[in-house]
Order: structure tokens, then sequence, then C-alpha cells
């Protein structure tokens, strides 16, 4: 009697579409069959043994390949449990045979030379699994089975004497940890990324800490701050002195705090909370009730007497140190308005990486809260001509109302990617802040109020134009309904790869696994271009849309390379988590980001997104690495010097 024990050559994958055990069986003849066996999540098919040549286009049936092997002859043909059905495929537009739904096996009859046998039997299946929206590209699975001595492996015998074995997934094989192997350090990567990333961090910071200044809670406060500074100081020059000494204590107050966000994370623990569901959601819901409180429902505030605290210290002591207590006074007032703006930064500090993007974000923030403070102190003539509180500051309140809500989608798509939950495709994202910019130039000409607003008898002439450019905003991106590409809001929006109906035409096509792309690569002799990439990387998404979506680069995309896109953010779990060696300390690899953040920092030494890298067959580099750039014609160049070195 032969017993077959089976194993499947493959990299740990993530959790598969479609999921293949395989199994012998064999009677005391030398009679018997290998079986593959089928299993498809909802949604998810394969297609026929057989398909249509279609004319310009790969059609990419279902292949099983058993290699010659002595001893061992196959009968017949491979055999399928139930026949495939057509039906009309939306990717290709035509009827064609597949498999979906319950479980499908396939068979293949063989007989053996002699029932004692022993010998290895090895192949692989051949096949592409899609659903009605998306295909994964065409993938290859190796097998190899044992024929041999029952007494020499161990496995369960069945009622009827015959003995199976199931499929058990390995580790990568020797070719692909080839791929793995580190390269020399890029010494040739341009730092401005990173650079740039944190200037537009601080940048961003800086225009929140003056859209901060103009809340209900701050903006009555600067009248009053400048003139105690006037009236408590017999000297200009020293009111002036002790204005500036306020403003730093601001600044410094805003650092401590960012700074203390990032001793307490940390850089790598900053990307893993900034993309998580749980934060992200968090987050989306603290912003949507930070919203519902600037539209009047209710008033959020830090407990008074921690302010009347602060305020008694102020009067209490003297010198610096009542200066010092004068601003925290100013924080703990203000946080009801300046809190979601300050929780907006630091998660967009956090998502980028970088330990220092906290203190960053909150310094440019401080210091745009703090300028004016000083700038008034010096110049108090100002003070005349600025507007006097009223019912213009509810207005601004209820415009930063409607902007957290537009920016709280953003928080709640990039829980939506990551974990691939689909609730938040393209369309109903765009369809949602339309309606929100609808709803904001309503309110900003006079058609929309909320029961805490004073009634206008007309519309001021600033009104007027920011309730125009609203709506016009909402026009333009009523296209991206039906896939336009709509650049402007490529950082916020999901990719267009979640869109469910395009007119605009489909994205080239690209893997989403390393070993599978490179392999894909070797097979048809071109170069690669890796993109390490990121569900919550903004900067990504503005690559994506002002450079790879360019007629030039496309088309240098799809018909000279393979594209092979790694989220280092994706929260699929691994169907078998592993630990690595890094850094002298065991890291567990649980879900598929972990696996390509490991791989780009075990292969680049680097951890940064965007981060593109031409390879060879080889996994070698084609040259220096190239980061977030907007400049299309460099990036042509890169990419045909990358195709010139791989000709050589």
């Amino acid at each position: 009697m032969a017993v077959i024990l089976g194993t499947l050559a493959m990299a740990a994958q993530p959790k598969s579409n479609v999921t293949w055990t395989t199994s012998v069986d064999v009677d005391s003849r030398g009679e018997g069959a290998v079986t593959w066996t089928a299993r498809f999540e909802p949604g998810w098919h394969i297609y026929g043994l057989t398909m249509p040549e279609i004319k310009d286009m790969p059609t990419y049936p279902t292949r099983f390949t058993v290699q010659p092997a002595d001893g061992v002859t196959l009968v017949g043909e491979v055999e399928t449990s139930r026949p495939a059905e057509t039906h009309f495929d939306p990717v290709m537009s035509l009827e064609l045979p597949m498999w979906e739904g319950e479980p499908v096996t396939f068979t293949q009859k063989i007989r053996l030379a002699s029932p004692e046998l022993s010998t290895e039997l090895s192949g692989s299946i051949e096949y592409m699994a899609c659903s009605n929206k998306a295909c994964t590209p065409p993938a290859t699975e190796n097998f190899s089975l044992q024929i041999g001595d029952p007494s020499k492996i161990e496995t369960p015998v069945s009622e009827d004497k015959r003995e199976t074995a199931t499929v058990t997934h390995q580790a990568p094989s020797a070719e692909e940890a080839d791929w793995w192997a580190p390269v020399e350090p890029d010494t040739n990567t341009a730092s401005a990324s990173g650079t740039s990333s944190w200037w537009m961090i601080f940048a961003i910071g800086f225009l929140g800490g003056l859209l901060a200044l103009l809340t209900p809670c701050v903006w009555p406060m600067i009248p009053m701050t400048v003139s105690f500074f006037l009236k408590t100081s017999k000297q200009r020059s020293k009111a002036i002195t002790n204005a500036v000494i306020y403003g730093l204590s601001i600044v410094v107050i805003f650092l401590i705090l960012g700074i203390g966000i990032t001793l307490c994370f940390g850089a790598g623990k900053l990307n893993e909370i900034a993309t998580s569901a749980v934060f992200n959601i968090i987050f989306f819901l603290l912003l949507v009730v930070f919203a519902i409180s600037f539209f009047g429902a209710f008033e959020i505030k830090l407990p008074s007497r921690w302010a009347n605290a602060m305020d008694n210290k102020a009067e209490t002591t003297s010198g610096l140190v009542s200066i010092f207590f004068m601003a925290f006074t100013l924080v703990l007032v203000s946080f009801s308005c300046t809190g979601p703006i300050i929780g907006t930064l630091l998660v967009e500090a956090a998502s980028q990486g970088a330990i220092i993007g906290p203190a960053v974000g909150m310094g440019g923030f401080a210091l745009g809260l703090a300028l004016p403070f000083a700038l008034f102190a010096i110049f108090p003539s100002f003070l005349q001509a600025m507007p006097k509180s009223g019912g213009w500051l509810n207005s601004v309140k209820v415009v930063l109302g409607f902007i957290e809500l537009i920016l709280s989608l953003k928080f709640l798509s990039v829980a939506d990617l990551a974990y691939g939950w689909r609730i938040l495709d393209r369309e109903v994202f765009v369809a949602i802040w339309i309606v929100l910019f609808i709803l904001l130039g309503m309110y900003l000409l006079g058609k929309l109020r909320f029961a805490h607003d004073d009634k206008k008898d007309h519309t001021s002439v600033s009104g007027l134009f920011l309730g125009v450019a609203s709506l016009s905003f909402a026009v333009y991106l009523l296209p991206g309904l039906w896939g336009a590409p709509l650049k402007s809001i490529s950082a916020f929006a999901p990719p267009l790869t979640t869109q469910d109906f395009n007119l605009y035409g489909g994205v080239h096509q690209e893997f989403d696994d390393y070993d599978q792309g490179m392999a894909y690569a070797r097979e048809h002799g071109k170069p690669v271009m890796l993109d390490f990439t990121g569900y919550g990387c903004v900067n990504c998404r503005k690559m994506e849309m002002a450079v790879f979506d360019t007629p030039d680069v496309r088309s240098i995309l799809d018909n000279d390379y393979v594209v092979i896109k790694l989220h280092v953010d994706d929260k699929t779990a691994l169907a078998s988590p592993y630990k690595v060696e890094e850094y002298g300390k065991a890291t567990e690899i649980r879900t598929v980001g972990d696996k390509w953040s490991y791989l780009q920092r075990h292969k680049f030494g680097i951890n940064q997104q965007p981060y593109y890298m031409l390879l060879d067959n080889e996994g070698k580099p084609l040259g220096s690495s190239r980061d977030y750039d907007e400049n299309v014609a460099a990036f042509v160049k890169w990419l045909n010097d990358g195709k010139t070195e791989y000709n050589k």
C-alpha cells in the first residue's frame, strides 16, 4: 500500500481569496488519484480549465501540472467534482466559465508501476482569482507529494484503508530568499521627502494656529491679554518684552505636549497607531462630536477649576512664572476650539512615522497662535482695527464644524482601507464631501441657519465669495462619482482602485505581493518598480495622482515594468505569523503590512513612504531610489535610466 504526504512550497502569504488543499489516495493495487480542492471567499471565483482566446487580452485558465516521475503514469485528463458554470465576467466583459461558491475538487488519476513504489510527485497550480470588481495577480502554487513506505510516514488511516495528508505552508524558497537579500545602502536617496514632509507639517500647524486664533475661545482674549501687559508694565518696552515671553511660553507649552506624545509612543509606534482601526475610528468619532458641538448642540469645556487654578497661580506669582501660568490658562480655556485642530495635526504628524513630526507640528501651531499676541503688543494700534467679538465668531465656529466633518472622513477612510472593510469606497467618500460642501456653501450664503446663529438680513461680500467657492468645489467633485481623478483631493480620498463605477478607465495592473510580482517579472523578462506605500500616506496619494497618472509615466509602467505596490499599513492578518531577528531582538510579523515594512527595513535599510526602487530579476537595484517628488520629467528619466540599465 502506498502512502502520500503533501507539502505546498510557498512563501508566507496573507489570507487568500482562494485557498487550495492537495491530497492523494492510492489503493493496494497502486491505483489512485491526486486531488486539488479550491475553497472560495464570498464573491470570488476562478476560471475554467479552458478559456476562449481574447484579442489583445491575456486569459488565465486554471491549470494543473504534474511533473513526470519514474513509475507514475497519469491516467486521462483532470476531472472536476462539478462542471464550471458560465457567467458574465464584468472585468473582461464576456461570458466565461468559472467556479465560485461551494468548494470544487479537481482530480487527476494516476497509476503506480508497483504498489510499493517510493517516489516524489511534484507540480504546480496556476490560476487567477477574480471578483465582480477586481482580480488578483495570476498566481502559481507549487506542490510536492512524497509517495513512500507507510511505516516511515505518520498519516491518519481512513475507514476504507486509504491514507491522506493535507497541504501545509512552508517558508520562502531559496530563490525567493535571494529576492529578500539586503542590498548596499542607497547613498543617493534624496532626503527631501522627509524634510519636505516636516516643512509641510510645520506649515499645516502654523495655518492651524492662525485658524484657531479666529475661534470664539481665543479671539476675545487678544485685546484682554495685550491690554493687561500694557497696563501692568509702566514702560512700553517692558510690556513688549512680557508679551513676547507670553508668546514663547505658549510655544513651549505646546512643544512639551508634542514632544511628550513623541516620547510616549516613539517613531515605530506612531505609524501603527495612526493607521490602526481603533485609533482612527475613535478620532473620527471625536471629530464628529466636536463638529456637533461647533454647530451649537452642546459646549465642550475642560473643568473650570483647572483654568481658575492656573489663573490664581498667575495672580499670586510674579515675573516669568506668572506669565507662564497666564499662557497655560490660555491653553486650557481655548481647548474646546483648539482641541480638534491639534488632534488632527498630531494624527497627520504621526502618520508620517517621523519621531520629530509631532514636535514640529505643535511648534508650527503654537507659533501661529502666539505670534499675533506678540505683534499686537508691539503695535497696539492694530487693536483699534480689530473687529469686535460678535456673531461673526459664531459663524467661524460653524464653518470649523463643517471642516471637522469633512476631515473626519479621512480617518474613517484610513481604517476602512487598512482593514479592507470597503464601507467607504471612493464614490461614497466623494458623495458625502459633495453634500457637505453644498451645505457649507448654503450656510455661508445665509440660506442655512442654526439655533444659536444671529438672523442675517443680508449676505456679506466675504460670505458671498466663500459660499460661491464652496459650491463651485462641490460641482468640481461631481465627476469623481464616475471615476474622474480629482487630483486636488488625492491626499484625502480613497484610491481609484476602490471605485466601483469608473467611466474614466481603469488603473494599470499592480502586484500586491513581492514574491509573486518578482516571479512574474522574471518569467516575462521585465524590470520591477517597487512601491512602498501606505493607506494613510498623504504624499503617496499625491504621487499617484500627480505623477503616476500622467500619460508618459503610465505608458512606461504599463508597457515596460512590473509594478509591485506594497502597503506597509495593511492590517490583514497573516495565515501564519512568524518571528524575525531584527536589531538584536525578535520581531513578530503578524500582518501583511508588518511583512512589507520588514522587507523595506531588511532589504533597503529604510522605513519611509513613499519609497520607490527599480529592481532587476535578481532583486538588485537598477540605480538609486526615489521618494516624494512631483517632478514628472525627472521621474520619467529615472524610469528610462532603469530600463537602460536592465537591458545591459
